[in-house]
């Protein structure tokens, strides 16, 4: 099995930009023969976004570039009576389909969960959207940044002067094809007992899940959550502190590591005063004791305070730039990048990240580099008995 544990196992995603892809990608890396079913002429939106405009103007634009490796595409309308005819065969074929169309929408083309069983009774079909397929809000469209604010998360990112606040990457999204992954490795594991699954994915519950002690907090504690900027509502002193170059986060969340803290930064003074001896003391009066540490980190560096805290058992790390991190060795050095060189359709050398996990001491990877919209069309239509003429008149009527 190695780094495969999905081999053997065929995934039709029609998913598109994130969430879905994102979900579909962890699934590639781990074996899954992963094949991306596109609109034809322009496939996913994903691939006509990102920060080179040349690339979005060829369809391969960085964004669908970052999820995509590994994957086959071919092309399919599924409003076309062919298309679903088409779609039905491969689906017979397949073990997982995942879309994260509106809810309704795959069961008013004629292609829903309901009917697709029928072609394949013990099928993982997975629905990602971004409230679930049921309840009040089903109905809605939702993005990242909807998610985002819906769920709470940007009523707690931020200082309380400057929230709400967006994360400043798709966490929602990303979240949400997280747990769909999950979910859908879960179903395979259980299929042989329980045979076909569908499962539905709210991006809102996935997010909240994630939330679990702010939630907890407020639902078991009555604690109302705020937003508390880089400070660490659980302990102090944890959290960003200034240092004479650059920020230092720093977590003493244990009695002996803020007691460590003080030794290394040679502040007996600060173990017997009387507002930080214990934890709740020191989450009351945080702010003055974060101007006390201050004053002492101010007379070194970042990186030099955190090699003398590490050492004494303190953790503490620099604040990185992305450049800045994923240049370090223990990212560079570790298999977590992956290049792909001179990427038909990009026609340059394509670097993305792979997973953040490794099995058996090994991380996961694919062997082949993004697909252009359409790639793979004459090889899997050709394995359901169309020959090269059949597949070019399907082009020409729009089936494909």
């Amino acid at each position: 099995m190695g780094t495969t544990p999905l081999a053997g196992y065929r995934v039709l995603d029609l998913t598109n930009v994130l969430a879905g892809p994102f979900c579909c990608h962890q699934l590639a890396h781990l074996g899954a023969d992963v094949i991306k079913v596109e609109v034809p002429g322009r496939g996913d939106l994903a691939r006509q976004l990102g920060a080179d405009q040349a690339l979005n103007e060829r369809l391969m634009g960085i964004s669908f570039l970052a999820q995509n490796p590994g994957k086959r595409s071919v092309t399919l309308n599924l409003k076309k009576p062919q298309g679903k005819e088409l779609f039905r065969r491969l689906v017979k074929t397949a073990d997982v389909v995942v879309e994260n169309f509106r809810p309704g929408v795959m069961d008013r083309l004629g292609v829903g969960y309901e009917t697709l069983k029928q072609d394949k009774p013990d099928l993982v079909y997975c629905a990602i959207s971004g409230f679930g397929q049921d309840g009040p809000l089903r109905d809605l469209p939702a993005y990242d940044q909807i998610i985002q604010g819906m769920s709470g998360v940007m009523s707690i990112t931020g200082a309380a002067e400057t929230a709400p606040y967006r994360v400043g990457y798709p966490i929602a999204d990303t979240i949400g094809g997280m747990t769909a992954a999950c979910a859908i490795s879960a179903a395979l594991a259980g299929r042989k007992d329980n045979g076909g699954t569908f499962i539905d994915v709210s991006m809102l519950e996935a997010t909240l899940a994630t939330m679990g002690w702010v939630v907890s907090n407020y639902l078991v504690g009555g604690a109302q959550p705020a937003a508390f900027g880089n400070e660490n509502v659980t302990s102090s002193p944890s959290g960003t502190f200034r240092t004479a170059d650059a920020p230092l986060n720093i977590a003493a969340n244990k009695q002996e590591q803020f007691e460590a803290l003080c030794r290394v930064l040679d502040r007996p003074d600060l173990l017997d005063h009387p507002h930080y001896r214990i934890r709740d003391d020191r989450k009351r009066n945080r702010e003055a004791l974060k101007r006390e540490l201050e004053t002492t980190l101010r007379t070194s560096t970042a990186a030099d305070w955190a090699e003398r805290l590490n050492a004494a058992g303190v953790p503490a790390g620099p604040v990185l730039t992305v450049p800045e991190i994923l240049d370090h060795p223990q990212v560079r050095d570790r298999g977590m990048i992956a290049t792909f060189d001179v990427v038909p359709g990009a026609d340059r050398d394509v670097r993305v990240v792979r997973t953040g996990f490794k099995l058996s001491g090994a991380a996961p990877s694919v062997a082949t580099p993004p697909p252009r919209l359409g790639q793979h069309n004459n090889e899997v239509y050709g394995a359901l008995g169309l020959d090269d003429e059949a597949v070019h008149r399907l082009a020409e009527e729009g089936v494909i």
